[in-house]
């Protein structure tokens, strides 16, 4: 585990791989959202920017523009108790924040990593019968979707923070069943 008062080593490529599984966690959520919300392209947009940085573009201000888009379309449909793509918003505005990923060995930013796809197990329990079913069965597939990388980085940092309600317990299950179980790749 990382000691908190310290910096870690975090390349431009790891960035993009931590990024590019967040795009992985968050992309089911999106049929969530565009079911309420079918001519609104935030989340969307916040998906494809993010993506965009994984796959070799640049890190630019854009990225930023689309993650506070898609946190205002995420307010809208909480505002109009659409929970779950108010949540499905949320999944897609924090692929945007694996790009901005800070090498300082601090709890806080595991949720970098892993609020997209926390946000997208809560949208999936919030639309589903299944309730809690739901969101243990996206959490479980994302092992699968984690590589080498990025359990390697997430392991550079300490544990998960506690609080944040759900999201916070979601975000602290998938970091601890990520670093008991190396992926299989």
């Amino acid at each position: 585990m990382a000691d908190a008062s310290t910096a870690i080593e975090l390349d431009r490529a790891e960035l993009r791989e931590v990024t590019g599984f967040t795009v992985a966690c968050a992309r089911p959520s999106l049929a969530l959202f565009e079911r309420e919300r079918p001519g609104d392209r935030r989340p969307r947009a916040a998906i494809e920017a993010a993506l965009a940085f994984a796959d070799g573009a640049e890190r630019t201000k854009a990225i930023r523009d689309n993650a506070w888009a898609a946190h205002r379309a995420a307010q809208e449909t909480r505002d109009a108790g659409r929970g779950a793509a108010s949540a499905a918003a949320r999944a897609a505005a924090n692929t945007c924040g694996a790009a901005f990923l800070h090498p300082l060995a601090k709890a806080t930013q595991v949720k970098h990593i892993l609020a997209s796809a926390a946000y997208t197990a809560h949208a999936l329990e919030l639309s589903s019968g299944d309730g809690p079913d739901a969101a243990d069965d996206h959490l479980a597939r994302l092992g699968l979707l984690a590589t080498p990388v990025v359990v390697d980085v997430l392991g550079r940092y300490p544990d998960a923070p506690p609080g944040g309600g759900r999201i916070g317990e979601l975000v602290r299950r998938l970091d601890a069943s990520l670093r008991r179980s190396p992926p299989a790749r």
